[in-house]
């Protein structure tokens, strides 16, 4: 473990609430890290039996009866919203890709804008913000280090200057590409930029990139506040498990959490480290969070499920659960909303 596994928060024997008090570390701090990660996992990753069951089943992509809905996968990008100082807004460029404007800030949040990422076919919809229409981009948030959110091509786009907030162990990848504001964090650490704290939190995942690098960095979410208390969530890629209900309890009063639905199927292979629809509202509800934003579908085919099928079963669960449907921002890629104060 490192030193920022478990922070005490309020003192020996009392449970931590609120928001953590701890210092945000360092801009730019260079950290030594151990060389594996593996005993953050919480469930023991696939070995060669589970791949072999894999490629057997043919389980990886949808069958064609599941690949006839992507004509109808919902795309609709337009401008993105005016946005000051005060105001805070999302868009969804698809994946787990967002545009977070806050407190003067626009931030990325694991950008891939590649037609392509190795070992997937191309993506079914197109990205929902052209890069030109992009504004300055202030920070880049990454949840971890595989393919479909770590996206080397897009990063490439960057000026070299722009600050990188990444998990433990994952600076060497992005100082040896010339970056130089990388700032890696550990579960419950933060830092702050231009009045806005990114704190990393953790996440029900692991990491790999290359045969050799299994969980050698972290992977986490982010929860990502303002100076005037405005809080949104950013799970990244993850799993159900304890780690949201630890996450509500230490940032109460979330305004938006930004969950992902797809890439589940088949639940024997999954469902360590993917949510499925229902297990995303269960999640909300944990979390305690005024609205939910879904991701992580309609983008790429990453597993075996229909395509349209998370936002079906994401609809019938929310309403099964009795929440408000307007607190569901089940939005187009290329759609933004607006947080209203």
């Amino acid at each position: 473990m490192t030193e920022q596994t478990e922070r005490p928060f309020a003192g020996p024997g009392r449970a931590p609430t609120g928001r953590p008090v701890a210092a945000p570390r360092r801009l730019g701090e260079h950290r030594t890290w151990p060389r594996s990660f593996a005993d953050r996992l919480t469930a023991p990753l696939p070995g060669v039996r589970g791949m072999t069951r894999l490629a057997r089943e043919r389980a990886l992509r949808p069958n064609a009866e599941g690949l006839r809905g992507i004509h109808r996968l919902p795309y609709a990008p337009r401008p993105l919203p005016a946005a000051g100082p005060g105001t805070t807004a999302v868009t969804w460029a698809g994946h787990a890709s967002w545009v977070v404007r806050i407190g003067g800030l626009t931030v990325l949040t694991d950008p891939v804008w590649s037609r392509r990422i190795l070992g997937t076919p191309a993506r079914i919809t197109p990205v929902g913000v052209r890069w030109e229409e992009l504004p300055a981009i202030d920070a880049v948030l990454i949840s971890h280090n595989h393919y479909d959110h770590l996206d080397a091509p897009t990063l490439r786009r960057l000026p070299r200057d722009t600050p990188l907030l990444v998990p433990a162990g994952l600076g060497r990848w992005c100082r040896r590409r010339r970056f130089t504001c990388v700032t890696e964090l550990d579960w419950w650490e933060s830092v702050e930029l231009g009045g806005v704290r990114f704190d990393f939190v953790p996440s029900h995942h692991w990491s790999k990139r290359t045969l050799l690098d299994t969980c050698r960095s972290l992977w986490g979410g982010w929860v990502i506040g303002d100076a005037g208390g405005r809080q949104l969530y950013f799970a990244g890629d993850t799993g159900y498990g304890h780690w949201f209900k630890e996450i509500g309890r230490r940032y109460p009063g979330l305004d938006l959490a930004m969950l992902p639905i797809g890439a589940y199927e088949p639940r024997w292979w999954l469902s360590d480290v993917h949510t499925d629809p229902e297990e995303a509202v269960q999640a909300y509800e944990e979390l305690g969070a005024r609205a939910m934003a879904p991701m992580h579908w309609a983008t790429f085919l990453l597993s075996a499920e229909p395509v349209l099928e998370p936002l079906t079963r994401l609809r019938t669960a929310w309403q099964r659960a009795g929440l408000p449907r307007a607190d569901l921002w089940d939005l187009p890629v290329g759609g933004s909303r607006v947080l209203e104060a």
